[in-house]
Formats: C-alpha cells, sequence, structure tokens
C-alpha cells in the first residue's frame, strides 16, 4: 500500500469513527456502545497504517496523542498507570538542556569570537520579546474584560484541597534569581536563564583567552554540541511513547468530560492565544519574510511535544536542531531560543493576566484599569523563568494573589482545567521561541533557510 492510499484510509475510518459518534450523541441514531469503540480503534488502525507508511515522527507523536487520549478515555485504570512512560521521557530531556546549552552557547561566543554581535543579539532579543509579551497581556486583559468569565461565580463550600503557600516576591528576590550562585545548583533545579547567564560569561571569557588556551576548550564544546544533537535523536525515538502516554494519564484523571467545565474560562484563553496566533505573530512572520510552511514543518514535531507534555523544556532540543535545519546560524539558535525561554513567554503571561483578572471577577473585586495594569506587569516580571516547569504558572498565580490581597479560593477553580489551559499556553510559548529566533537572525541578516543551518 502507498502512502496516499494509506492516507485514503485513514480518514475514511476517522471520518465512520466521528459519524458514529455524531449520530449517536445527537441521538439521530442510538449507535451500540461496542459498535463505537470499534469504530475508534479502527480510525487508530487507520491511522497507524498511515504512520507506518508516513515514516515521519512528527505524525507518531500526532498519532500517539490519539491513542493516548483513546487508551485514557476506553481505559482510565491503564492509563493512571502510563505516567511513568511520559515521566521518563521528560527525565531524558532534562538531561540534554543543560550541557547542550552549555555548548552551544559557549562556542557560538567563542568560536567566532565576535562580542559585538553577542551584544547586539542580546538587546535585539530583549527588545522584541517584551513587546511582544506586552501585547500578549493586554490581549489578555482585553479578552477576560469581554468575556467577564469569572463575574457571577459563587464561593464554593469549603474545600479540604491545600495549596501551596507562595510568599509575595520583592523586586530583589526577581533579580537575584535570574544570576547563578552555584552552576550545578543551576543545572539540578532546570534554571535555564542562569545556565545561560553562566554560559554567556564563560564564553565570552574563553573568546578573551589566548588561542593555544582556547583552543582545546572550544573544540570541547563543539564535540559536546554533536554529541548532544546525536543524543536527542535518539531520546525522540521514545518521544510518541512518552506524549502519548502524558495524553493518556491527562484523560484517564480528568476525563473528556472536563472539557465542559468552566467552557468560558477555557474558550477565553484558547480564543484569545488564536487571537495572538493570527494576529500578532502571523503578521510579524509574513513582515520580516518567514518561510511559513517550511516554518510550520519545523515547529510541528516541537509544539506537539510541548502541547502533550505541558513543558516547553521537553520540545527545547528538537526545536534547537530543526530550526538549524531550516537555516538559523547554531550561534543565534543557541543564544535566542534559551533567552526567549525566560523572558518571551507569551502564552504564559497571556494566560496569567487571564487568570488574575479571573480570579478578582470571582472574588468580586471591582479592579480599575490602572490597577489591572500593575497587576499584569507585575506578573510579566515574575513570570520569568518558568517555561521548564509544568504548571509552575499556577505558583505565580498564587504569588500575585498573596501579594494584592486576591482570595485563593478561585485559583481552586482554574485548577481544574489548569492542564488543558496549560497544553495551548505551553504551545504558543515555543512558537513564539520560534519565531523570536528567525526573526533575530533575519535582524542580523543571517538567515539562509535555502541552506543547512551552521
Amino acid at each position: 500500500m502507498k502512502l496516499k492510499q494509506a492516507g485514503f484510509t485513514a480518514v475514511i475510518t476517522v471520518s465512520i469513527a466521528a459519524l458514529l459518534l455524531f449520530l449517536d450523541h445527537y441521538n439521530i441514531i442510538a449507535v451500540p456502545a461496542i459498535a463505537l469503540l470499534f469504530s475508534r480503534w479502527l480510525a487508530i488502525a487507520g491511522l497507524v497504517l498511515y504512520g507506518i507508511k508516513k515514516k515521519s515522527l512528527t505524525a507518531w507523536i500526532l498519532i500517539a496523542m490519539v491513542i493516548g487520549a483513546e487508551i485514557g478515555h476506553d481505559y482510565p485504570d491503564v492509563a493512571m498507570k502510563l505516567q511513568v512512560l511520559s515521566k521518563i521521557f521528560l527525565k531524558m530531556i532534562k538531561t540534554i538542556v543543560a550541557p547542550l546549552l552549555f555548548a552551544t552557547l559557549v562556542y557560538g561566543i567563542a568560536g567566532h569570537a565576535d562580542l559585538k554581535q553577542v551584544g547586539r543579539m542580546g538587546w535585539k532579543s530583549i527588545l522584541y520579546f517584551e513587546l511582544v509579551t506586552t501585547v500578549a497581556l493586554f490581549i489578555g486583559v482585553a479578552a477576560i474584560n469581554i468575556t467577564k468569565a469569572g463575574v457571577g461565580i459563587k464561593v464554593p463550600p469549603a474545600h479540604h484541597e491545600e495549596l501551596p503557600e507562595v510568599p509575595p516576591q520583592s523586586a530583589n528576590d526577581i533579580i537575584l534569581h535570574i544570576f547563578p550562585e552555584n552552576i550545578a545548583k543551576s543545572v539540578a533545579d532546570g534554571q535555564i536563564l542562569q545556565i545561560v547567564i553562566f554560559s554567556v560569561v564563560f564564553g565570552i571569557g574563553l573568546a578573551m583567552v589566548r588561542e593555544d588556551k582556547r583552543l582545546p576548550m572550544l573544540h570541547f564544546t563543539e564535540s559536546l554540541a554533536e554529541v548532544m544533537f546525536k543524543f536527542t535523536n535518539i531520546v525522540m525515538y521514545f518521544a510518541p511513547i512518552g506524549v502519548g502516554a502524558a495524553i493518556a494519564y491527562t484523560v484517564g484523571h480528568m476525563g473528556l468530560g472536563i472539557l465542559v467545565n468552566l467552557f468560558q474560562l477555557l474558550a477565553t484563553l484558547y480564543v484569545a492565544l488564536l487571537v495572538f496566533l493570527f494576529g500578532i505573530l502571523l503578521p510579524i512572520a509574513l513582515f520580516v519574510g518567514v518561510p511559513i510552511r517550511k516554518f510550520i514543518n519545523a515547529i510541528a514535531g516541537p509544539v506537539s511535544i510541548a502541547f502533550a507534555t505541558t513543558s516547553s523544556e521537553a520540545a527545547l532540543p528538537r526545536a534547537m536542531e530543526n530550526l538549524e535545519k531550516l537555516g538559523v546560524p547554531r550561534k543565534i539558535v543557541a543564544f535566542v531560543m534559551p533567552t526567549g525561554y525566560s523572558f518571551n513567554l507569551d502564552g504564559t503571561t497571556l494566560y496569567l493576566a487571564l487568570a488574575s483578572i479571573f480570579v478578582a471577577q470571582a472574588a468580586g473585586m471591582h479592579l480599575s484599569l490602572g490597577h489591572q495594569l500593575i497587576i499584569v506587569f507585575t506578573l510579566m516580571l515574575t513570570s520569568k523563568g518558568v517555561a521548564g516547569v509544568p504548571r509552575a504558572s499556577l505558583v505565580i498565580l498564587l504569588g500575585t494573589a498573596s501579594s494584592f490581597g486576591m482570595p485563593t479560593w478561585p485559583i481552586f477553580i482554574i485548577l481544574g482545567i489548569d492542564e488543558l489551559m496549560d497544553m495551548a499556553r505551553t504551545s504558543v510559548n515555543v512558537i513564539g521561541n520560534c519565531l523570536a529566533t528567525v526573526v533575530v537572525a533575519k535582524w542580523e541578516n543571517e538567515f539562509h533557510p535555502e541552506e543547512e543551518g551552521g
């Protein structure tokens, strides 16, 4: 069977399953449960056949997400036990991040010994990040003020869950958190920005020493970077299993019905993120001349990983590799991508702006536009560096509630669907950082999509 025939088979089987589900759900025809189950697994068999013929890792990741959702729906007890597979995948990915960032950054800076370009990339990146995240803030605030999803929510009865105590952060705490005091501790804690700061200073120091002292370390970092990219390729063979297990666990312990709960808040976030993607990021991409089709092909795999695992960090190694193949030089990929993971969290910034106003609405607190802006600009500072931790934004939200005297009970409401919201905002984080990397490369006149990155 050829690829085209396999694709046609997949479309037919999926269409049959979707039609039966539609007829049964709206009581047009009573379809037996066994027939619905058989049609769904037949559709999955069609997708697997297509995946075998397609031989694409991205295709297999997407197929695994469908299989995982089905296992979570049909066999929730089994799905709950699959979480260990997704945790294995995340652990393996996290072992890649620190050495990959160190090697690529140090080699990119010291190997070219162009410290002026490092400075240029630095201010261009920060300028772009702050402009885009500020727009995301305003979109989040506008969306929740339009839908008023938190207005009219009743205070829930006493609950037995406990949220962690999060003390308010001062400006000094936020600034000090950027700089490493112990690089081994930074690596162990997954503090991406601290690793970046150390690697940049190390690379500058290496660029300043004599050539006979510099070359051995340069050769080491170049070799380490190549090895870590191969390491990534090996680990990515496990990605469909890890991603499928993550989706299975999510559906297994939350159920597909969770989509109905808090639909208004969930819809507000998803629509706001779509407005940001198509109203802000797409025009930027078109304006700077990004080859859209090639760019989408390059980010499809990393974004699907981010969506399923709710961790931007899990998508970082493959995203860096794919952008290099797209035509962005390694020195720019190595500098902009990890820096963006702390300063360019578009999806998280938009979500935090939206969620913080939702908490105030649910609590019946009237906030003037000035108060809302103070809250969201505070969030823009406190959200730095949370990309590598799934649902870390919940902790940021708690800290904000503590700082501005908001009650925490509305956060319990958000907690029910936070995982579904995290999937969307994490995906947008990855898309935004990939685009930022290409934009900076274009700004530096070093984006060559017809060539292999190097």
